[in-house]
């Protein structure tokens, strides 16, 4: 009888340890890092697809609606194959998803508005998405994965509202100083100042903006009038559909002065890529330059490389102008704000507060990355201009830091006209502008310019 119960007793099927059973809940781990690679994948791939307009609110919108993809599919998978349905991934999908086709159909003018929702709504649903997978999500996924995820989630949550909160402030504090005029398509800021002719026109350099220009556009105004202006995406200027080289450049300049009424000829000064813009500018519309400064211009091409620009074609695939995008969006991130932190110059107070304001834009971020891409056109633009017909023209160059080459180039500068001087500063190629002592000799330059240009005397 003792034998028979203890055979019975042995027959009596005892529960298996869940966790070392090949059944439908050991599929969840690998379903979780299925789904979450798949939208990395689909967000690569929309970013990439040539029916997504390459502009910073279509990238953005293509990103979202990838990540939506991966957690519908967690959602999805979860609840037809694994015994652990993760019914609650249905929501991050729908909110990424919404989001996502928000900026695909209506672009920048949702981004105002999303700005502000965004990132309070997204760091509530990560702190919901984090409960739900703690009880719900039995996995090392949930540790390895999921949590990984939500914590670069959270931080992009922060960081976007941090970055929406100085905007806000930086608004407030440095308003538009100058006017917004219309150039076709985008409204570019410019602002004047003083009196008498010939006007002087200030080019900023590379990825700099009209702030740059504090030290000497209020000396060049007690002797002329003076005008600084925000190139597309900079500063005050509404960013551009279309690549910026140096020929776009000048013909956003030569609408701009002209719908301002700013009468020419002009005077103009260029810093660094500056200096290839005005070269662009004499070269195109040669009557309405009466002289030229080049501040430590970048090196064009070669007169045998020297181009004219060909026009855009909005149809063409760009995958420079779509990774420029893309890069710029993380400003809204406040990733670029975090940057200029570190990015002062030696400006005075006001104008290098509102340097690093436009630094942290995401406009200003993708119209720099424009700018250096489109590089060696604006090269090859600016050699285009062979000779300036003995107008006045000073060439400045950097004392500090410019090699061997480079100062060839600005050799070469000189000679485009007959009414020349080069003049090497004891500088280096920032302090030109920023220095308070550089800029001074960049103003006289400026001056001792428009003084020829006055009295069609030579510069001496």
């Amino acid at each position: 009888m003792i034998t028979m119960a203890t055979s019975r007793v042995d027959q009596t099927p005892t529960p298996a340890d869940p966790a070392s059973l090949p059944t439908r809940g050991g599929r969840i781990g690998r379903i979780v890092a299925g789904s979450l690679a798949t939208g990395l994948l689909a967000a690569v791939l929309l970013v990439a697809a040539p029916f997504i307009p390459a502009t910073e609110s279509a990238m953005t919108g293509a990103v979202l609606c990838g990540f939506a993809l991966g957690w519908a599919m967690l959602a999805v998978l979860s609840v037809r194959l694994t015994d652990q349905p993760q019914r609650w991934a249905a929501v991050p999908a729908l909110f990424l998803g919404l989001g996502g086709l928000l900026l695909l159909a209506f672009g920048s003018s949702v981004h105002g508005v999303l700005d502000w929702l965004w990132p309070p709504a997204l760091l509530a649903l990560v702190i919901w998405m984090g409960i739900q997978a703690h009880r719900q999500l039995h996995s090392r996924s949930r540790r390895w994965l999921v949590y990984p995820v939500l914590a670069v989630t959270a931080l992009a949550a922060v960081g976007g509202g941090y970055a929406t909160l100085g905007a806000a402030a930086d608004a407030r504090a440095y308003p538009r100083p100058g006017q917004l005029i219309d150039v076709g398509g985008h409204s570019l800021h410019l602002s004047c100042t003083g009196s008498g002719s010939p006007t002087v026109v200030l080019q900023p350099g590379g990825g700099e903006m009209s702030s740059n220009m504090a030290w000497i556009a209020p000396a060049v105004a007690r002797g002329t009038r003076v005008c600084v202006y925000d190139r597309a995406g900079r500063g005050w200027s509404q960013p551009a559909d279309t690549p910026q080289d140096a020929a776009q450049i000048s013909t956003d300049l030569h609408t701009l002065l002209r719908r301002a009424n700013v009468p020419g000829p002009y005077v103009l000064a260029g810093h660094s890529f500056g200096g290839l813009y005005v070269l662009t500018y004499a070269a195109h519309y040669p009557n309405d330059v009466a002289g030229m400064v080049l501040v430590d211009s970048a090196n064009r091409a070669s007169a045998a490389r020297a181009t004219t620009a060909s026009p855009y074609d909005g149809g063409s695939y760009n995958p420079l102008g779509r990774a420029s995008a893309l890069v710029s969006s993380t400003a809204r991130l406040g990733l670029a704000r975090l940057y200029g932190q570190i990015a002062a110059g030696d400006l005075p107070p006001r104008s290098e507060g509102e340097v690093l304001a436009t630094v942290a834009s995401a406009s200003n971020l993708g119209s720099t990355i424009d700018e250096y891409v489109q590089a060696n056109a604006s090269g090859q633009e600016a050699a285009s201009l062979n000779d300036f017909a003995g107008k006045p023209l000073i060439v400045l160059t950097a004392g500090i830091g410019s090699d061997a080459r480079h100062s060839a180039a600005q050799d070469q500068l000189a000679t485009l006209s007959t009414n020349s001087a080069h003049r090497v500063i004891d500088s280096d190629h920032e302090g030109l502008i920023n220095n308070e002592k550089g800029a001074a000799a960049t103003t006289q330059a400026i001056l001792d310019v428009v003084q020829a240009a006055r009295s069609q005397t030579s510069l001496g």
